[in-house]
């Protein structure tokens, strides 16, 4: 027997009726896939059916995927599909070549990471020697770096921030989760040479191989 076609207040809901649990996530699995970019959980919403709930689909895809050869992480505020740590090897190319910024790019970068958002004036009194603009002009086209909000001081200073690119390529969630001086001398990415200017060693030295860049 045929279902009667709906009228009234019954059509107007079926309307506005989100997807089923399991359709959102398929969703929220083909905007992931298919964007070169990790994808923040408004932007999914914004691109999917009303009512439908991108963040629940994305706890769901997460337990999904663990244990799976790719694994649904957060980047900053974003999301993406990533080849899970331990299939690293697989991706990698013979024909890579490691090509390493500057020290001065190293600390400049390292100073804006562990105390952002920060100003050129304030790197270039921690560092204790100025910033020259084709140091910033790099990491602004590497886009590891960009502006941030202006401080509401006298001659309204422009910030500097890490950005989501950066954390995505050192696999990270956030900023917080920077490794320490202990966990970064254990890895063998950093020397006993301190920064110059640095007090809080844990939040201000970095550098070397922390911070080459795959061209």
């Amino acid at each position: 027997m045929s279902r009667p076609p709906e009228t009234g207040d019954d059509a107007e809901g079926s309307l506005f009726e989100a997807p089923p649990a399991a359709e959102q996530e398929r969703m929220v699995e083909a905007i992931l896939f298919a964007s070169a970019e990790p994808v923040r959980v408004a932007e999914m919403n914004a691109r999917m059916p009303h009512g439908c709930d991108a963040a629940r689909a994305l706890e769901a895809l997460v337990r999904r995927y663990e244990g799976r050869g790719v694994h649904l992480v957060r980047v900053g505020e974003a999301w993406a599909f990533r080849t899970a740590p331990d299939l690293g090897f697989l991706m990698q190319k013979e024909t890579v070549e490691m090509r390493k910024l500057s020290r001065a790019a190293i600390e400049t970068l390292a100073i804006i990471a562990y105390h952002q958002p920060v100003t050129r004036a304030e790197i270039e009194e921690i560092r204790g020697v100025s910033v020259s603009r084709g140091t910033v002009d790099q990491l602004l086209d590497l886009e590891w770096i960009r502006f941030g909000r202006r401080r509401m001081t006298p001659g309204r200073p422009v910030t500097y921030v890490v950005t989501e690119a950066f954390l995505d390529h050192f696999g990270l969630e956030s900023a917080r989760d920077l490794p320490g001086l202990r966990e970064l001398r254990a890895a063998g990415l950093l020397d006993n040479r301190p920064m110059p200017g640095s007090e809080d060693e844990d939040a201000a030295e970095a550098q070397g191989e922390m911070f080459e860049d795959e061209s």
